[in-house]
């Protein structure tokens, strides 16, 4: 594989431990009670907005305005004309085909309403969507109110329809526009190899021999105008076009095939640097688990497994304090905006202090019944009946994860409100266990908070764990 592109496996191996990930994990049945002494909500609101105004955000703002946003409905980009388009994508942010249309009217800065549709492998799709597109299929626009379906129809309408909104293709008939062209069929001919070669382990070297062909194909062309994207200095509608389908590559052939094929390649830290492509980027673990319902399955090699547990967390030590700093060359997962433990750790308090009614009584599915009607994404389950007699203890625990993510862990400790477990402590905590491994297991990106976030909120949900079953003493 090309030296763009090369992979990076390294530094994976050792006994899998610990209690992380979907598949779970052995442990003790000891579960010690715990005190219900964490500040109230109220108190962590206050401690959370003294944080964000000495760090200058804000993580309770509109998600319409300012930089791109998973939960915006509606951006107008300081427009006050008419919004033309509505775009109807998925919940959860797994589709890649809505994804394209997503970042391409971000880029453009076409002024757009939202509505989210269920995926199939995770809900229903309401009746009134139904009707106006049988099928059933995502992206959907409406543009004046005309229905259009299938995203390279949709991005090709928005550049004829939107040509003074930043134009992300040369012009017809010109050489650079026949390029263009040229790559929208490479990745194309990516995406058939990728599947060829995740989705079964028959013939599994000559599948990544394919795959590895095609991918140093495409390292080539990135840099073949100069770089950092397709077509030179600035982003196109090759780069949206690439965008998702890499994105996934990236997660689930270091996931089932240990492969990483994102090296220290310009592409990658170019697009994160994009605070459009930030606002819709997932992470290796939300597609390692996405894709596999809305594919038929994905094919797990032996070289993938080591990688597997550290993205899962089950190594014992990816999902664990102190988390190792990201860079463009972390492993398991790159990321080349770096991360900011204490901002990332109030991105994730915030977000649970705003939520926490909604998110405890999502934890205590854990501990209640699997759903009447189950869905084939192991991400979700919609109809779970949470057991809501826990609610005391559950909204007692998440409490204790928000106030270590303000203050840290250590400081946590060494206060008041520290976090007292023993046999006899007070509130019982086998039922906290299984709700904090639940959310844990479905913390989703972008869905609920990025990456950097994501991560501290599963590392100090273990923190509670490990407490709560005696693993960290």
């Amino acid at each position: 594989m090309s030296s763009i592109l090369q992979g990076l496996m390294k530094g994976f191996g050792g006994d899998a431990g610990g209690s992380s990930g979907t598949q779970g994990a052995k442990r003790s049945n000891l579960t010690l009670s715990f005190s219900d002494n964490a500040p109230t909500w109220v108190e962590l609101e206050q401690l959370a907005r003294a944080q964000q105004s000495e760090l200058g955000v804000d993580f309770w703002a509109d998600p319409n305005e300012g930089p791109t946003h998973p939960l915006a409905l509606k951006r107008t980009f300081g427009s006050t004309g008419p919004v033309r388009i509505k775009l109807y994508r998925d919940h959860a942010a797994w589709c890649p085909y809505c994804h394209k249309v997503w970042l391409q009217l971000e880029e453009k800065r076409i002024p757009y309403v939202m509505e989210k549709i269920n995926m199939r492998c995770y809900g229903d799709k309401p009746p009134s969507f139904m009707a106006k597109v049988p099928s059933g299929l995502l992206p959907v626009i409406e543009l004046d109110g005309r229905v259009v379906t299938e995203s390279a129809v949709i991005m090709q309408l928005l550049e004829d329809t939107f040509p003074d909104h930043k134009p992300l293709m040369p012009p017809a008939g010109t050489p650079a526009r026949q390029r263009a062209d040229g790559l929208m069929r490479l990745e194309r001919r990516l995406f058939s190899d990728w599947l060829n070669w995740l989705c079964s382990d028959w013939n599994h070297d000559r599948a990544k021999k394919q795959f590895e062909a095609t991918m140093d194909v495409v390292a080539a062309e990135m840099e073949r105008e100069g770089g950092p994207y397709f077509l030179g200095s600035d982003i196109s509608l090759v780069d949206i076009t690439f965008c998702p389908m890499l994105e996934r590559i990236a997660a689930s052939l270091s996931y089932y095939k240990g492969c990483y094929v994102r090296g220290q390649g310009r592409w990658f830290a170019a697009m994160e640097s994009r605070p459009t492509y930030l606002g819709t980027r997932s992470d290796f673990y939300t597609h390692a688990h996405d894709l596999p319902p809305q594919l038929g399955g994905c094919a797990m090699h032996e070289e993938g497994e080591p990688v597997a547990a550290a993205i899962d967390g089950t190594d014992g030590r990816a999902w664990r304090l102190p988390l190792p700093p990201l860079s463009a060359t972390s492993l398991p997962e790159p990321y080349s905006p770096g991360d900011n433990p204490p901002l990332d750790r109030l991105e994730a308090a915030s977000k649970l202090v705003k939520n926490h009614e909604a998110v405890v009584k999502f934890a205590l599915r854990g501990p209640g019944q699997p759903g009447p009607r189950p869905v084939m994404a192991p991400l979700a389950d919609p109809t779970a009946i949470p057991a809501l007699q826990h609610l005391p203890q559950a909204d007692a625990a998440l409490r204790h994860v928000v106030h270590a993510l303000l203050v840290g862990v250590e400081a946590k400790q060494v206060s008041p409100q520290a976090l007292q477990t023993s046999s006899s402590a007070g509130l019982p905590g086998s039922a906290v266990v299984a709700a904090a491994e639940y959310l844990r297991d479905r913390v989703g990106v972008p869905r609920d908070m990025r990456y950097p976030a994501a991560r501290q909120l599963r590392a100090h949900l273990n923190w509670l764990i490990d407490n709560l079953t005696g693993a960290s003493a």
